[in-house]
């Protein structure tokens, strides 16, 4: 016989209720939260979003440059290529995190954008992350190891905007941490009370 089962069949009901208790209170004490996404996992799904906007942007960009005669080929930033492509790759991941939380990337690996400040995404939370935010990390692309390193595997983008990036499917456990009890104004006041008490016992037994 197990002691699970000792405890179980046992006559007293106040080691029951004990246990029950002691059962309660420690699932009170769990919070269970989201597990933040890693640097690799959310490389992988950037790097599926690059091959997807690379792919839009040959499947309706290029044809038009061709028709039009102009050049795909300049790499300076105020070349219409350059412009239109950045239009379009930062208005993807912009759109994509407002309406769906998520990029296609993203939903592939079941990643999802949360903000840490708000119940949903704000439009100035998305534009700070990803306009902003990945501009300057597209600028210096090293930035990008910060997830490693920042709380709650924050980007210098997620910085910015106070979001991260959470497993929609992946859970952690937590420990609650219990809020300090508030100091009565009775326990102030605990020397008078004392000496008062005194008093009453001693006048008892002068009667």
């Amino acid at each position: 016989m197990t002691n699970h089962e000792i405890v179980m069949q046992g006559s007293s009901s106040l080691s029951n209720t004990l246990l029950i208790d002691q059962s309660e209170k420690t699932i009170m004490n769990k919070n269970y939260a989201k597990k933040t996404a890693g640097f690799w996992i959310r490389f992988w799904a950037f790097l599926l979003d690059g091959f997807i906007i690379t792919a839009v942007g040959g499947i309706f960009i290029n044809p038009i440059f061709y028709v039009m005669d102009w050049s795909l080929s300049e790499t300076v930033w105020y070349a219409p290529i350059s412009i239109i492509t950045a239009i379009l790759y930062y208005s993807y991941f912009v759109l994509m995190t407002k309406f769906f939380g998520q990029t296609l990337g993203k939903m592939v690996f079941g990643l999802r954008v949360v903000s840490l400040k708000h119940d949903k995404l704000t439009w100035s939370d998305v534009i700070f992350r990803d306009w902003i935010g990945r501009i300057i990390c597209n600028i210096f692309m090293p930035l990008y190891i910060l997830i490693v390193i920042l709380p709650d595997n924050k980007g210098l983008h997620d910085f910015f905007a106070d979001t991260t990036v959470v497993h929609e499917n992946t859970f952690i456990e937590k420990e609650l941490t219990q809020p300090p009890l508030p100091i009565k104004e009775d326990s102030l006041t605990t020397e008078p009370l004392i000496e008062k008490d005194i008093d009453i016992l001693e006048e008892k037994k002068g009667e």
